[in-house]
């Protein structure tokens, strides 16, 4: 389990500010947020270290890149894969996204990127190829609603 890291008010409009554009300058948001472009900088720093700032990255379109179709497919592996076999499995394949070890009937979901129902057809034959995934079930994503990687407002509840 990750360490629990308390953010006050302004740590989370940092982050909400950041997420908005991570190019954004400290003395922009210490104008933003009334503080001096030292204390924004401490404040990124102590984010950094802990771990809950991760990194900066540049936010891709995939459509720009003509990878217009995304789905979500389940895997059931043969016997009981570790985690890191699951990574080794499907890390070589270029249009995964990202891969999700979870409970119930399958053992991973594994979100591609595609440009084409038979290039989806094509991953999902690279998928099956290395003989260690048994089972698959697909699905296209029709429409995306809701995109977003923290919400800054959000709170964890006092159960938690």
């Amino acid at each position: 389990m990750s360490p629990r890291h308390d953010l006050d008010d302004t740590d989370r409009e940092l982050l909400r500010l950041l997420q908005e554009d991570g190019r954004r300058t400290a003395a922009d948001m210490a104008g933003l947020l009334s503080m001096s472009g030292t204390a924004v900088s401490r404040r990124i720093a102590r984010l950094e270290q802990s771990g809950v700032i991760r990194g900066y990255t540049a936010r891709v379109d995939p459509a720009a890149l003509d990878l217009t179709i995304e789905a979500f497919v389940e895997v059931r592996f043969v016997g009981n894969m570790q985690p890191a076999e699951v990574h080794r499995t499907v890390s070589a394949i270029p249009e995964v996204s990202a891969v999700f070890t979870t409970s119930g009937c399958y053992d991973a979901l594994v979100w591609v990127r595609v440009r084409s129902v038979e290039h989806l057809t094509t991953v999902i034959g690279a998928l099956r190829r290395g003989r260690k995934i048994v089972d698959t079930r697909t699905h296209i994503v029709l429409g995306s609603h809701i995109e977003r990687l923290w919400d800054a407002d959000t709170r964890p509840s006092s159960s938690a």
